[in-house]
């Protein structure tokens, strides 16, 4: 497994490790996994998600491969735009989901999921080919942390010549932080004002700014979060999570995700695929629900009923910590996707009744 250049810090606050994205990462330290949702959702926390994959896309014609690739319209991005968007097979299928930053002159960066990561290169180089581009992966040389909470900018403010307070959601600024050239985004997987800082050099300069972070965040409760809290942090907000609820077999039009779909862009891979779908309208949908049973967590795979009818499949379930009750996301079919109906989740022969609700669902 590889370690991060955080994994010492890890270890060195008590971090349960465990192995994601060919990693041993913290799943969370010694306050647990809701105590560090709440800290996030109240005060501040600093994620290690060194694991996702960078990749650079540069060259004459480096707009017309990301634009080929992913199906939201990269070509509205100007200088310093970030773009949530996905990549599909032929079928419709998705490869991964991903950001996409516009930097400039020097091309494209794509941040893509960290279990995804060699898979997607490779698709990436090869729908390349033949093409006046580059395409560089990136992931081994690049540092990120994730800064996330209300009091996130009070943080990272002073230490930066960056003036954060004016970077709007989904937009980043290149500069010195802690000393350090950066890139600094308004983005996150919480839903909640963060950033996420990405940098490189050796381990030696990541363990020290993750120290000055920690010492500048004292004053404002920040504690370091595990992928645990990231993860119930996300599903309260309705973020899908590749490997559960999005995957090879699920399309962006089923998944929720119509929004980023630019089908009249033009062509790109995928692309006739999610016309037929969008017109023929999809069979299942992807919803979030709350259980009604205070204490059942609803897990992936768990199908789903109305009755003697199997309707669905949980893809993801966990316990709210803001809410107190648990919450989950599902695909079921179309004609059960509104909000406030009722469905029945089956464990081991056993119902367990929930309500789906429109998401967020915090």
């Amino acid at each position: 497994m590889k370690k991060t250049d955080f994994y010492d810090i890890h270890v060195a606050n008590d971090a349960k490790i465990v192995s994601y994205a060919g990693y041993s990462m913290p799943i969370h330290y010694k306050g647990g996994i809701i105590h560090e949702h709440k800290v996030v959702r109240g005060k501040v926390g600093i994620f290690d998600v060194t694991h996702m994959g960078e990749f650079k896309v540069v060259g004459p014609q480096a707009l017309d491969l990301v634009q080929k690739i992913t199906i939201n319209d990269a070509s509205k991005l100007n200088r310093w735009d970030a773009q949530y968007s996905a990549m599909c097979y032929e079928d419709g299928g998705i490869i991964d989901d991903l950001l996409v930053y516009h930097m400039g002159p020097d091309g494209y960066l794509l941040v893509v999921n960290g279990a995804n990561m060699e898979k997607d290169f490779n698709w990436v180089v090869k729908q390349a080919e033949g093409m006046d581009v580059e395409v560089m992966n990136q992931t081994d040389e690049i540092h990120l942390l994730a800064i996330q909470g209300p009091n996130s900018l009070d943080v990272l403010n002073p230490l930066t010549e960056i003036d954060m307070s004016v970077i709007p959601f989904y937009k980043f600024r290149e500069g010195m932080f802690c000393d350090e050239y950066s890139l600094v985004s308004r983005t996150g997987y919480t839903g909640e004002l963060g950033y996420e800082i990405y940098f490189r050099n050796n381990k030696a300069t990541a363990e020290r700014i993750w120290n000055q972070i920690i010492e500048a965040g004292k004053e404002y409760g920040i504690e370091p979060v595990g992928l645990g809290a990231r993860d119930t942090l996300r599903l309260e907000k309705g973020y899908a999570l590749y490997g559960n609820d999005i995957d090879e077999t699920t399309n962006p039009i089923e998944a929720g995700l119509s929004w980023i779909t630019k089908l009249n862009k033009g062509d790109f891979i995928g692309r006739d695929a999610l016309l037929k779908i969008k017109e023929d309208k999809p069979k299942r949908r992807l919803v979030g629900f709350i259980v009604d049973a205070d204490k059942f967590i609803a897990r992936q795979g768990y199908k789903i009923y109305s009755g003697d009818q199997e309707i669905g499949v949980v893809t993801s379930g966990n316990l709210s910590p803001s809410l107190n009750v648990p919450v989950g996301m599902a695909y079921v079919n179309s004609e059960f996707r509104d909000p406030g109906t009722t469905i029945e989740i089956d464990r081991k022969g056993k119902r367990f009744s929930a309500t789906v609700k429109k998401m967020p669902l915090l």
